[in-house]
């Protein structure tokens, strides 16, 4: 799909763009007034739905195909949001992946995958983010609750998003003079396929009744706070806004 490219709105690339919190958060930018680049790892087809559903509401959106993990993947996909759209303005990293075990079971191959895309997937994008978004942008990073929460079998998981916390509040500071924000997203539980493969029903229920709130968290509750920071946060910065419903 091609556009010509316009700078009449801003533009926001979305990784992870094709389904959960990353799908919600790119058709909530897109209602915001946002063109929206949908990044996608591998689902070409709930990526063009993502995409069609954008579009079909009004707003404008394509979709690119890229590893988080692999830098020249990533300015491609830089290049294209530039081309398509003249610039970019937010970038919402929400791409990510997360396998449990104790850590004596953690298997080493699930764990260095996780940190390839959490990690270096997180470095990459942020890297790309900060030599190429206009001023006055935001970086959205997504991190975890269990960072606080010390949930047993996250140990891999939550040292990744651990990572993610650190670069983000670091990149914070290095991006001064830019009028620029980086924030980190730290869900609770919340009710997408990442979050509930695996889980028995007596396990989801459990998680539901941990916050003052007493339900899970929804993609919807998450895509609130992404366009809080996208957009009217500038007074924001260098922050993790742990999002789950009052778990302590």
């Amino acid at each position: 799909m091609s556009e010509q490219p316009t700078t009449s709105r801003r533009v926001a690339v979305v990784t992870g763009g094709s389904r959960g919190i990353g799908r919600e958060s790119a058709e909530r930018l897109a209602s915001d007034g946002f063109a929206v680049v949908v990044n996608y790892a591998g689902n070409q087809t709930e990526a063009e739905a993502a995409v069609s559903a954008i579009v079909a509401a009004g707003g404008q959106a394509i979709a690119f195909r890229a590893d988080v993990a692999d830098e020249a993947a990533v300015s491609a996909l830089f290049d294209v949001a530039e081309k398509t759209y003249g610039g970019v303005d937010v970038v919402v990293h929400a791409a990510g992946v997360m396998t449990l075990a104790p850590l004596v079971d953690t298997d080493l191959d699930a764990l260095d995958r996780m940190h390839r895309t959490n990690i270096r997937g997180t470095f990459v994008v942020d890297q790309q983010a900060a030599r190429r978004l206009r001023d006055g942008g935001a970086i959205i990073n997504f991190s975890s609750s269990v960072l606080s929460l010390a949930i047993p079998g996250y140990s891999a998981y939550a040292a990744s998003k651990g990572a993610v916390e650190a670069m983000t509040l670091i990149l914070a500071r290095e991006m001064r003079g830019r009028d620029i924000t980086v924030n980190a997203v730290a869900p609770g539980p919340t009710a997408t396929a990442l979050f509930l493969d695996g889980k028995d029903e007596e396990t989801v229920a459990r998680m539901a009744a941990q916050p003052p709130l007493e339900r899970l968290g929804t993609p919807r509750d998450i895509a609130e706070v992404v366009s809080f920071l996208a957009g009217p946060a500038r007074w924001v910065n260098g922050q993790v806004l742990r999002a789950n419903g009052g778990i302590v």
